[in-house]
C-alpha cells in the first residue's frame, strides 16, 4: 500500500506542476493568436482525449513524466494558407518570447499563490537556540555560546530552525566571513560577531549544516519512551507497546533514548534482559535484536521501536500572523529567495563546491513528496511550491531544448534583426539534448545509489 500511495502522490504532484507549466504556454499562445493543436499531460499513447471549439485536442497520455503544448508551426509540417497567420513561427519575436517564457512564469506564480495561502493561514516554528558548541568550530571561534538564540545570519533574520537552515544552505562551499547576531534569553540586546569560512562543506555528499558550523541546537532531553512498535519486530514479539518506558538493559540504566538505541545497535543477535515500565507496573523480558545492515554496510541490531518525542517548550515557539498584503509580500520574497538560491546552487555545483551527488531525480522526489504528504497538507503544498520554483528556474536555463534555450535564440534574433541560422539551432539542440540526458542519468544514478 505504501508503494501505491507513493506512486499516486508522485503522479499527482507531477500532473499539477506540468499542467500549470504547460497552461502558461497555452494561455499566452491563445492570447497571441497562435493555433494550439494539442495540450498533453504525459507522453506516448493517449489514454483520454477530447477537443474544444477551437479544435484543440486535450490529452492525458500513458507516460506521466512531463507534458507539452503543440502549436501550429511550419517547421513541423505543412500549414494551410488560411492558417499561416496563426502559425507560431510566423508570430513577431516578442510574442514568441512571451509564449515560451509563460511556462516557467506560471510555475513561479503557482509558488507565489501557495506561499501566499500558507502565510495567510499562519506560520510557526521553533527558535534556533544553541544547545552545545563544538570546541574550535566556526561558531566557537565566533564567540557563540550555549543558551544564545541565533536571530540573524549575514544580516538576514533567522526566527526559526527552518530559516536558519536556509541561510546556512546558502553558504555551502563559500570562503569568507559569516556574521552572526545572537541574544540571550529574556534579553533584547543583540550581540554581533563573525566567523571564517573556507570552502565550507564543499563537496560533502550529505552536508551537516549545524554540525559543520559546530552548533547543536537545543532540544529537550528525549527519554526512552516508546512511540511506535514495528509490526513483526522483536519488540512486538516481546510485548512492548506505545507508552512503555525503557528503564534498563542487562542492568545498565537507560536515561535517554539514544542510550537505548546505541546499546541495541551494538548487540545484533544477542539476548538483552530488558526492564521497562508500563504505568505503575515493572516488566522484565528478554529481547533479541535482529541483525540488519545499515547504509554504510555495518551490521547493527534493531528491535523495531520508534521514540515518543517530547514537546518543545512553548516559549521557543514563534508564530507569524500576516494579513493579505503582508502575506503577499512575504510570498514574493520567499519565491525570489528560492529562485536565487537555486541559481546559486547550480553555479556552485558547476564550480565543484557542491557535490553532484546532491542532484536528485524522480525517485527522491517521489519519496519526499510521499513523506511530506503524510506530514500534512501544509508540508505537502510547501514542497509543491519548492518544486514549482525549481522547475521554473531549470526551464529558464539557456540550454537548447529547454525554454531558456529557445529564449536564447529569440533574444539573439531580437538583437540581430534576423533568426539564428537553422544549422546553429540544430547543433544547439543536439548539445542541449546531450546535456539534459546526461543530467537526467546522473540524477537517476544518485537516486539508485541512495536506495
Amino acid at each position: 500500500m505504501d508503494m501505491l500511495y507513493t506512486i499516486g502522490i508522485t503522479l499527482a504532484t507531477l500532473a499539477v506542476l506540468v499542467a500549470v507549466h504547460e497552461y502558461g504556454h497555452f494561455w499566452v499562445a491563445r492570447r497571441c493568436g497562435v493555433k494550439v493543436l494539442r495540450f498533453s499531460i504525459g507522453f506516448g499513447p493517449s489514454l483520454l482525449s477530447w477537443r474544444d471549439r477551437q479544435d484543440t485536442e486535450y490529452s492525458i497520455a500513458a507516460i506521466p513524466l512531463g507534458g507539452y503544448v503543440k502549436m501550429l508551426d511550419e517547421r513541423e509540417g505543412e500549414v494551410p494558407a488560411e492558417d499561416l497567420g496563426r502559425a507560431f513561427n510566423r508570430k513577431p519575436v516578442l510574442q514568441r518570447i512571451a509564449v515560451v517564457s509563460a511556462g516557467p512564469l506560471a510555475n513561479f506564480l503557482l509558488a507565489i499563490l501557495v506561499y501566499w495561502g500558507l502565510f495567510m493561514a499562519g506560520e510557526s516554528g521553533y527558535a534556533p537556540v544553541i544547545g552545545e558548541i563544538e570546541a574550535g568550530s566556526v561558531a566557537d571561534v565566533a564567540g557563540l555560546e550555549a543558551g544564545q538564540e541565533i536571530v540573524a545570519i549575514d544580516g538576514v533574520e533567522t526566527p526559526t530552525w527552518q530559516a536558519l537552515s536556509f541561510r546556512l544552505l546558502d553558504r555551502i562551499g563559500d570562503t569568507g566571513t559569516i556574521s552572526f547576531a545572537v541574544k540571550y534569553p529574556d534579553s533584547e540586546m543583540v550581540y554581533e560577531s563573525e566567523g571564517r569560512l573556507d570552502r565550507w562543506l564543499a563537496g560533502d555528499e550529505q552536508p551537516d549544516l549545524f554540525g559543520g558550523m559546530g552548533i547543536t541546537l537545543y532540544t529537550p532531553d528525549v527519554p526512552p519512551v516508546v512511540g511506535q512498535v514495528v509490526a513483526g519486530g522483536a519488540a512486538e514479539a516481546a510485548g512492548l507497546r506505545p507508552g512503555d518506558q525503557v528503564l534498563s538493559a542487562d542492568g545498565v540504566s537507560m536515561p535517554l533514548w539514544m542510550d537505548w538505541v546505541e546499546y541495541v545497535r551494538a548487540r545484533p543477535g544477542k539476548a538483552i534482559d530488558l526492564e521497562y515500565q508500563r504505568g505503575m507496573e515493572l516488566i522484565r523480558v528478554t529481547i533479541v535484536p535482529e541483525l540488519i545492515t545499515d547504509d554504510s554496510g555495518e551490521s547493527i541490531g534493531r528491535v523495531g521501536l520508534g521514540v515518543q518525542l517530547p514537546e518543545m517548550p512553548q516559549e521557543l515557539l514563534r508564530k507569524f500572523d500576516r494579513g493579505p498584503v503582508e502575506a503577499l509580500g512575504a510570498s514574493l520574497n520567499r519565491t525570489a529567495e528560492l529562485t536565487v538560491f537555486t541559481l546559486n546552487s547550480i553555479k556552485k555545483m558547476i564550480q565543484g563546491l557542491i557535490s553532484p551527488k546532491n542532484l536528485s531525480g524522480p525517485i527522491t522526489i517521489a519519496k519526499v513528496a510521499s513523506a511530506s504528504a503524510k506530514s500534512g497538507l501544509e508540508a505537502y503544498v510547501s514542497f509543491l511550491a519548492l518544486l514549482s520554483v525549481s522547475l521554473g528556474v531549470l526551464n529558464l536555463l539557456p540550454i537548447p531544448v529547454l525554454d531558456g534555450g529557445h529564449l536564447l535564440f529569440y533574444f539573439a534574433e531580437l538583437l540581430a534583426g534576423r533568426p539564428v541560422p537553422e544549422k546553429i539551432q540544430m547543433l544547439g539542440y543536439q548539445v542541449g539534448l546531450f546535456l539534459v540526458l546526461g543530467i537526467m542519468f546522473l540524477a537517476l544514478y544518485n537516486d539508485f545509489s541512495r536506495l
